[in-house]
């Protein structure tokens, strides 16, 4: 088999894990081919939507679509760092020696829900700083290295603010995407009513393998990019910032912008894009899509900006309309 019909094996998998997911799931296309996006491009995921969207039932669909190793951690206020990443135990052997061992915790899985992740303090928080970026846990001064592939999939709900810990920026920025689940349009949600409250159940079957993941995360990124649509990443993320900006909204509006690695996950996003829809090189269309779910928290508005409804995602818009 060649590369090109490798491509395309790959890609058949990737569209019947999409069938797999919408048994389940009605409708939020765009939700469900960023969830992909992140997959293909190797990055973890914040989902965003209110209660009652079926965020927690997307990831666990997308964990029995995959035939990978799946956890869930409810995230609580009473959490503690060894609850996530595991702790070490007195092992005592048959001739009357002790020593510790290190019992895993549940963030050594494949796929891992971090659900209302900010329901718990920054200290517990910080755990994930490590996994999310260097794809190992350090205990005692072991290094334990996390399963490839590695994603985090954490949930969030915007409008409960009681009890909430904000996450900090420097784990913020670790997520590839921030992804916003709206509410489903009347006809999807007319089908979910349907499929849930009778008594027959679907049955998710996992189409896609680890191995396969990992081939198509590496086709990703040799999916082919133009030099001119890497200066214009490079100048939209540049312009996020105040004292870099050509953009008088920008510097009326933002406090801080993206960093480098906003540019990384925006072409590599786009990369991913492209393969998604079957092609081998990026598009303008590729870095528009992908823009509001790259930058959308990584970009932090001053405090009269943050009062104005939608505010963020218009800036973002002008932003993309004025570097073209």
């Amino acid at each position: 088999m060649n590369t090109q019909e490798q491509i395309n094996t790959l890609l058949a998998k990737l569209a019947d894990l999409r069938q797999e997911i919408h048994k389940v799931i009605f409708g939020q296309e765009e939700v469900v081919s960023q969830l992909l996006i992140s997959l293909l491009a190797g990055g973890h995921a914040l989902i965003e939507g209110v209660p009652g969207l079926a965020k927690t039932l997307l990831v666990s669909t997308l964990a029995e679509a995959v035939d990978l190793s799946f956890k869930r951690i409810q995230f609580t206020p009473d959490l503690m760092p060894s609850d996530i990443l595991g702790t070490e135990v007195i092992q005592q052997h048959a001739s009357g020696q002790t020593d510790f061992r290190f019992v895993k915790g549940p963030i050594f899985a494949h796929i891992v829900l971090a659900d209302e992740v900010n329901r718990t303090p920054p200290k517990t928080q910080a755990a994930l700083l490590e996994c999310m970026q260097e794809r190992h846990v350090t205990y005692a001064g072991q290094t334990y290295p996390l399963p490839r592939p590695f994603f985090i999939l954490a949930t969030q709900n915007p409008i409960e603010q009681a009890g909430t810990y904000p996450l900090p920026e420097a784990q913020l920025d670790r997520f590839l995407l921030y992804i916003k689940m709206p509410y489903p349009s009347e006809e999807d949600e007319l089908k979910v009513l349907n499929a849930t409250t009778g008594v027959k159940k679907v049955k998710v079957n996992a189409v896609i393998q680890a191995e396969n993941i990992l081939e198509l995360q590496d086709y990703t990124r040799q999916v082919s990019i133009s030099p001119d649509l890497v200066k214009w990443v490079n100048h939209m993320v540049r312009s996020t910032r105040p004292h870099d900006s050509p953009y008088l909204f920008i510097k009326e509006q933002v406090t801080w912008g993206a960093g480098p690695r906003a540019g990384q996950a925006l072409i590599l996003c786009a990369k991913a894009n492209a393969l998604l829809n079957g092609r081998f090189s990026v598009l303008k269309t590729d870095i528009e899509t992908m823009t509001k779910p790259v930058l959308r928290h990584r970009i932090r508005l001053n405090y009269s900006a943050s009062l104005v409804p939608n505010a963020l995602e218009k800036l973002i818009e002008s932003l993309i309309d004025a570097s073209k």
